[in-house]
């Protein structure tokens, strides 16, 4: 068991001792992670969910990620308007999709009843848990914002009008109350659990949470990124039309491995892009952390993410050229621009002879008074990039000694984004924020369409098909570049899989942010302190601009896996005040 909060480690590891399975123990901690880290995610959250099922030697993937509202059009924003959808506030809000896919999750692959997986969630919900100190901080600097504007937000997390300090007891009972009415709806229902996980799903989404979040919807308006008040777009019968769906994952050979990914709503392909462009480099020849593994792994992803924001989108509304994207002769036509020296921008390439369109980037948004207003002009508010390299997510992974694997990256529904809806104890999530405000484009918004999501788990499997490792990461735009680090630190350069997450790390910055406003960081390369002088000479010669950041502060990687003769492992990131694994 491995996870970004060692309280959910914990969580998840005692599902083991009352009989479960990797997927009730993934489960357990990704709600217990909904009430301690509530300051990246939450009940609302979004959630790809990727499992290995040893009975049927399957792998597939629970879409944790909601559409955009029924009401939602380019023409509703534009009436209103907005140039691009706020990243704060209601405007925002997609269904939310994380229950509803654990539930089903759960329903298919489980042992254990749903008062079971939810008991340790309601306990730190009802009892209370130490606060981290980056959500503390948080807290304080939009403390104005909760005591003016989301009141509710502020009733339940500041103490008296202040903000608590970190390690304060801070308790949810309203979101401990929905989980126990959730609990107790559910099994009275039926005796079974198939029964029992399926009405849950229904009282979220046609009960009384669906009914709360809809008066809420309905009449009330919340400031947001904009510096005005807005209404939300989504209904309760938005939640009511939807239920998550299982799909195939989207798979890649890299080196005799299996590697599968969700599909093209996430950026989880990009991550088999780069693979793709690697496998014509021996990477495993090179000086692990020299120049020429460090360029190479950036010119890659500098070409798989260009490809990324002129392509990916929500397939069952869009074409995405994703065979094309994959082909062995166009991965051919892209490797050969990797040179010696560093290419500068985006070059999204033309899969199939299609002809790629960026949308320009929105201005950035005008700096609001006072300065708390303007942490909700960013999708991430300032001060989450600030106290935590936009590790903006959290990552649960288990397996188990049956040869099941899970993995996720839970995120969403953060109360620094969005205020709290009355009597539920939890924030609605802000992915909408994702979409483009243009025509045309694969991830343009739509009514009942899903916005393109960073969020992207990932399994591996051995070429004859046995599992191998189940990991993630949180990090948003980064996540598909730290994995891969970790990845190609155990596949390419022999590192245990502890070894490949507590690597010195990097990652390129020329990656535009999927988060509002959507602006391009510094093409840079971004390092943490630990690389040999020579590798940031020779970096700097091949025209690399290096940012070096504090050792072990990018990504959070979490690992667990099967290793040979039938050990199950976990591997954890230090990086952070809250990674911890737990091996059983």
């Amino acid at each position: 068991m491995s996870s970004t909060h060692w309280l959910a480690s914990a969580a998840g590891a005692a599902m083991f001792d009352r009989g479960g399975n990797a997927f009730d123990a993934a489960a357990a901690a990704a709600f217990v992670i909904q009430v301690v880290e509530p300051h990246v995610n939450g009940p609302a959250a979004e959630a790809p969910i990727m499992v290995h099922d040893a009975s049927s030697g399957e792998v597939s993937v629970y879409a944790g990620q909601g559409p955009m509202p029924r009401r939602a059009t380019i023409d509703a924003f534009r009436h209103l308007g907005l140039r691009y959808v706020p990243g704060s506030g209601l405007l925002a809000a997609c269904v939310p999709g994380a229950f509803g896919a654990w539930m089903t999750m759960l329903q298919h692959h489980g042992r254990l009843r749903l008062a079971e997986v939810l008991e340790p969630a309601i306990g730190y919900a009802e009892r209370g848990f130490p606060l981290l100190p980056k959500a503390a901080e948080i807290i304080d600097v939009l403390a104005p914002l909760f005591r003016e504007e989301w009141t509710e937000t502020g009733r339940i997390y500041l103490d008296r009008g202040a903000a608590p300090r970190a390690g304060a007891l801070l308790r949810n009972p309203d979101l401990a109350a929905t989980f126990r009415r959730i609990v107790r709806e559910a099994t009275a229902a039926g005796r079974g659990r198939e029964t029992q996980f399926e009405a849950a799903v229904d009282t979220f989404y046609e009960g009384f949470v669906a009914e709360t979040i809809d008066a809420f919807t309905s009449s009330a308006e919340a400031l947001d990124a904009t510096g005005k008040r807005h209404r939300a777009l989504l209904r309760g019968d938005d939640l009511a039309a939807w239920r998550p769906t299982v799909e195939a994952p989207v798979t890649a050979g890299y080196r005799g491995h299996l590697v599968h990914k969700p599909g093209p709503w996430t950026q989880g392909p990009v991550f088999l892009q780069q693979l793709a462009l690697l496998e014509g480099f021996d990477l495993a020849a090179l000086r692990h952390l020299g120049p020429e593994h460090i360029h190479t792994v950036v010119e890659a992803a500098k070409l798989a993410f260009g490809d990324r924001e002129a392509w990916y989108g929500d397939p069952v509304h869009v074409d995405v050229p994703l065979s094309d994207l994959l082909s062995a002769g166009y991965t051919r036509e892209r490797r050969a621009l990797i040179g010696d020296h560093a290419a500068a921008g985006l070059r999204p390439g033309s899969p199939g002879g299609r002809t790629p369109w960026l949308p320009p980037l929105p201005d950035e948004p005008s700096p609001l008074e006072p300065a708390w207003l303007n942490q909700l002009a960013h999708g991430i508010p300032a001060v989450v990039g600030r106290t935590s390299q936009n590790r903006d997510t959290t990552c649960v992974s288990a397996s188990d000694r049956d040869g099941n694997m899970v993995v996720a990256t839970q995120s969403g529904g953060w109360f620094s984004s969005s205020p709290i809806v009355p009597g539920l104890g939890f924030a609605l999530g802000t992915r909408g924020q994702m979409a483009w405000l243009a025509e045309g484009h694969p991830n343009s918004l739509a009514p009942g369409k899903r916005p393109r999501t960073t969020l992207s788990p990932t399994i591996v499997r051995a070429g004859s098909g046995e599992p191998l490792l189940a990991f993630g990461t949180p990090g948003g735009d980064q996540q598909d570049q730290w994995t891969l680090n970790f990845f190609v630190n155990h596949v390419d350069f022999g590192m245990t899989p502890q070894a490949a997450v507590e690597a010195v790390t990097f990652h390129t910055g020329h990656v535009p942010s999927s988060f509002t406003p959507r602006r391009t960081p510094p093409p840079v390369v971004v390092v943490e302190e630990g690389l040999p002088s020579e590798t940031v000479e020779g970096l700097r010669r091949r025209g690399h601009e290096l940012r070096q950041v504090a050792a072990h502060s990018l990504g959070k990687v979490c690992a667990t896996g099967h290793a040979e003769g039938g050990q199950v492992f976990a591997a954890a990131s230090p990086r952070g005040e809250q990674a911890y694994g737990i091996v059983r």
